[in-house]
């Protein structure tokens, strides 16, 4: 074969290669298993405020961000739906959050709403297994609302107290609600007989600008048909109207919301606490951060090292990209009275967050979040015996330090912000 013939062909293998490179590339990223950014969703509705953002001649630090599979952070409205309705699911939570903003009639406020259909021994003892919460808290004190347990009766002869539906999502708890489906939800929410002392009404529409992150369940497929999955909406719009005793507050801010379900076999045996934190930052920065604890808090160290259930992610952009610090160390650092015997809520929690194997293109930046929570105002509720079980709900306070490095050199921002919270823990 002549040299002229041999290196025809090797431009010909070159060709194939370039095609099949090119062919495999189109291929992934159709399936989803490369994210792609997608523009800013328009919400339809007109006539809602907006958050606004300054414009600036200097260009703004923005730290590194993560690269996730598309399958990552798509949610069908069947993801959004009910699951509990499966033999093997037995709890399941649709979970809505906010921080009103400064141009808000309530400045600084946090508001929470969940839906909990509760496993039967999760609340051991009570009979009562279906859950509401209702919250309002301020920066000075204030609080309004907080959470109540119900019966959920059997067969067609008593209905449950939470109802839900599928497709999208679809959630009643007596005279609160929510409709909607991504990237749209309606909530209202009235305390009733959960704070005799006031009367709060909460009506809130929640826009998300970006697609969600599964933060359990990474099947690439029919994530829906897992047991146990959960994902969240960060840096949502939020608009709407806080009433309280009959004076009505018109309040805008960024909020959070959350889906989740999991299996009989996660007892309560297995997950004896967790922290859950949705944060925004004076700058307009989102975190989401949780962990959970696998052991009862007597037999277990004041440091935790993050389960495999556990996240931190940090947003700049209201979701748009996401930094994902998968090897984070969290220590409780103040804590209130004891609870139970050997049993304590916490007041101060320490998080260290840096990218670790899942995240290998990310440590090369050398990123490290150091985030300290101060829970300043919550509601607490406790069932004692023979439950155990105490839960806080309500605000929390942010200071701490991002750091990287690229090839500008070495960058350190101080972080602060509000945030909610929601903590549980059990004795067993």
């Amino acid at each position: 074969m002549s040299g002229k013939t041999l290196f025809k062909l090797k431009k010909i293998d070159i060709l194939i290669v370039v095609i099949l490179l090119v062919s495999s590339g189109i291929v992934l990223f159709k399936a989803g298993y490369i994210y792609q950014p997608s523009e800013e969703k328009i919400p339809p509705s007109e006539g809602r405020e907006q958050p606004q953002i300054e414009e600036s001649t200097e260009k703004p630090l923005i730290p590194p961000t993560s690269i996730i599979p598309g399958y990552m952070r798509a949610v069908s409205p069947t993801d959004e739906g009910l699951h509990y309705d499966k033999i093997s699911v037995c709890r399941e939570w649709w979970y809505f959050t906010v921080v009103f903003d400064e141009n808000s009639e309530l400045p600084g406020w946090v508001a929470t709403v969940s839906f909990n259909h509760m496993a039967r021994g999760d609340l051991l003892g009570t009979y009562k297994p279906d859950l509401l919460v209702v919250a309002l808290h301020g920066p000075n004190g204030e609080e309004y609302g907080g959470m109540i347990n119900k019966e959920r009766g059997l067969g067609i002869l008593k209905q449950p107290t939470l109802q839900a539906k599928t497709p999208g999502v679809s959630v009643t708890y007596e005279d609160s609600w929510v409709e909607g489906e991504a990237p749209e939800w309606v909530v209202h929410a009235e305390d009733n007989d959960i704070d005799l002392n006031h009367d709060l009404i909460i009506d809130l529409h929640y826009f998300a600008p970006y697609d969600p992150i599964w933060t359990i369940g990474d099947r690439s497929l029919q994530k829906t048909k897992s047991n146990l999955a959960s994902y969240v909406f960060i840096g949502c719009n939020v608009t709407g109207t806080i009433e309280i005793d009959g004076k009505t507050y018109n309040v805008h801010g960024l909020g959070f919301h959350e889906h989740s379900w999991s299996p009989n076999i996660v007892t309560r045996g297995l997950i004896n606490g967790w922290d859950w934190s949705h944060i925004t930052l004076d700058n307009g920065w989102n975190i989401y951060y949780s962990t959970y604890y696998p052991t009862p808090q007597y037999i277990s160290t004041k440091l935790s090292k993050t389960d495999v259930f556990g996240s931190l992610i940090l947003t700049s952009d209201q979701g748009e990209t996401l930094t994902i610090f998968d090897n984070t160390v969290s220590e409780i650092t103040k804590s209130n009275e004891e609870t139970f015997p050997f049993v304590a809520m916490p007041l101060g929690i320490h998080v260290i967050g840096k990218p670790g194997l899942l995240q290998p293109l990310l440590s090369t930046y050398d990123i490290s979040l150091d985030l300290r929570i101060n829970i300043d105002n919550t509601y607490e509720k406790i069932w004692k015996f023979p439950t155990y079980v105490g839960m806080n709900v309500g605000r929390c306070t942010i200071d701490g330090t991002i750091t990287w490095t690229d090839e500008n050199g070495e960058h350190k921002i101080d972080i602060e912000g509000v945030g909610t919270i929601w903590d549980m823990r059990a004795f067993i």
